[in-house]
């Protein structure tokens, strides 16, 4: 019987569950299972389809695997989304998530009475309608009978280890998503709690966040028999979608991960915590005792996914003919569903330079490099606030299948870009953090020895200043003041 550790990515559009060798991680085994579809601005999902959906995903993997014996799991997700419990530990109501943008008016109110100032000296971020602060105050304010009953707050991951293992714990890169937990002293913010509502022992109500190595719990007998296994499995920390793929992809300090999926986000890695006066960087925690700069926009692959539909083709097509496009052509301010970084809600897409000698071509380069200039811009605050890019370059995600996303990527680096023989990068890093701490490893270096290969996947083919710099004169966002080569 082969002894092995299962990695889980409970994202927005679905769980994936993997299975990897306790000996060597090596994958074994794979399955997944759809989430209800939802889309912003009014985002929400009930929390008890994410957990037919793992069990459905590891009763998929575990007939795959044949005659394995799971010895521990970690569940890695999705940030920010509320899951509202009442005194018997039973869902509320149907948990907000990230890409809610219903909550902007509370996070602004809040925003004002905290100061920006305060807390991203607080936090390490400067809040947004996705962090799980403002959609506590939303809950208060417009369900007051059901926020009544709310006795336990707790984000998606840390739902389904609760189903897993009965305990409400958490861990320092999802805490630190909230907007009420400070990721550089390890402690809550309850004061920020108590704006929305002073009367509730708020510290009774929050999970406990374990540091990196921590236990949750062991496998309940109810969780087991849904899952189809006869020995408890321990269940490890877990930790937030990005962060985890940080540890899956093995990433090193200057290194930037490009991640493309219904988000789109860049990120780094850091042992020192970063500050980011403009808000523009989350300062949040990685999985193993460090920090993980963070940019996230709102519009990724759907983006690609709009245009394909709209111009009547499929994705491939869409790419081979943004890679036909020359240099002329309409740039797009990608917020077509509202924006995060920067920070506009309620925004809308806004494709400018539109002529009448306006190709197909260009407007399939178009749709690649707004999503594409969103995260480079991104990167250019990393810069600002001194974080290290000269590493590799990383490409993940949906989208990074695309010849186009790589490539425009690559030239609006000036970088040669990889991709990465981990396709499933989320549930990797959370399965390398559960056979760390199983076998009471280092995480960093079990990391570095589970390290997937690297190929390269573009070069750059030419320079894009001039498109990336009307890009941002068009979608008003920041850029570095200096000359492109």
């Amino acid at each position: 019987m082969i002894q092995v550790v299962c990695g889980v990515d409970t994202s927005t559009q679905s769980c994936k569950v993997e299975f990897f060798t306790l000996e060597d991680g090596r994958r074994i085994a794979g399955a997944a299972a759809a989430h209800p579809p939802v889309a912003p601005p009014r985002s929400e999902q009930n929390p008890h389809a994410w957990w037919d959906a793992f069990v459905s995903a590891f009763r998929g993997a575990l007939a795959q695997a044949g005659d394995v014996s799971v010895r521990a799991i970690s569940v890695a997700g999705q940030c920010h989304g509320m899951v509202p419990l009442d005194a018997t530990g039973e869902v509320i109501r149907d948990a907000k998530l990230w890409n809610d943008t219903t909550t902007d008016a509370e996070l602004r109110s809040l925003t004002e009475r905290i100061g920006a100032e305060q807390l991203i000296a607080t936090t390490g971020s400067l809040p947004t309608a996705a962090f799980t602060l403002s959609k506590v105050a939303w809950f208060a304010r417009n369900e007051p009978e059901q926020f009544a009953r709310l006795a336990t707050i707790v984000l998606p991951h840390d739902y389904l280890t609760y189903r897993l293992t009965g305990v409400f714990a958490t861990d320092r890169s999802e805490a630190s998503g909230t907007g009420y937990f400070n990721p550089a002293t390890n402690a809550y913010l309850l004061d920020h709690l108590a704006l929305i509502d002073d009367t509730k022992n708020w510290a009774a109500m929050l999970p406990e966040v374990l540091a990196p190595d921590g236990v949750a719990g062991m496998t309940t007998a109810g969780a087991m028999a849904q899952l189809g296994i006869a020995e408890p499995a321990l269940v490890s920390a877990g930790g937030g979608d990005q962060h985890a793929s940080a540890l899956g992809l093995g990433i090193a300090e200057g290194d930037a991960v490009f991640a493309f999926g219904t988000s789109g986000v860049v990120f780094s890695t850091t042992p020192e915590p970063v500050r980011d006066p403009s808000g523009l960087v989350n300062g949040v925690a990685n999985l193993t005792g460090g920090f993980l700069p963070l940019v996230c926009t709102l519009n990724g692959a759907k983006v690609i996914d709009t245009f394909a539909r709209l111009m009547g083709t499929d994705h491939d097509e869409l790419s081979a003919l943004a890679l036909q496009a020359g240099h002329d052509g309409p740039v797009l301010a990608a917020f077509l569903d509202g924006e995060r970084t920067p920070n506009r809600p309620l925004a809308a897409g806004l494709l400018a330079d539109l002529t009448t000698e306006t190709t197909r071509e260009q407007l399939a380069r178009a749709a690649y490099e707004g999503v594409v200039f969103g995260l480079v811009a991104g990167r250019e605050h990393f810069e600002r606030c001194g974080v290290a890019t000269d590493g590799e370059v990383i490409a993940i995600g949906g989208a990074a299948r695309s010849t186009a996303t790589r490539q425009i990527l690559a030239d609006a680096l000036g970088k040669p870009v990889h991709l990465v023989d981990a396709p499933e990068a989320v549930a990797r890093g959370a399965a390398v953090q559960a056979a760390a701490v199983l076998g009471g490893a280092s995480i960093m270096e079990l990391a570095e020895a589970w390290k997937p290969e690297r190929r390269l996947a573009a070069e750059p083919r030419g320079n894009s200043a001039e498109r990336f710099a009307r890009y941002a004169e068009v979608a008003a966002v920041d850029t570095l003041d200096r000359s492109r080569e």
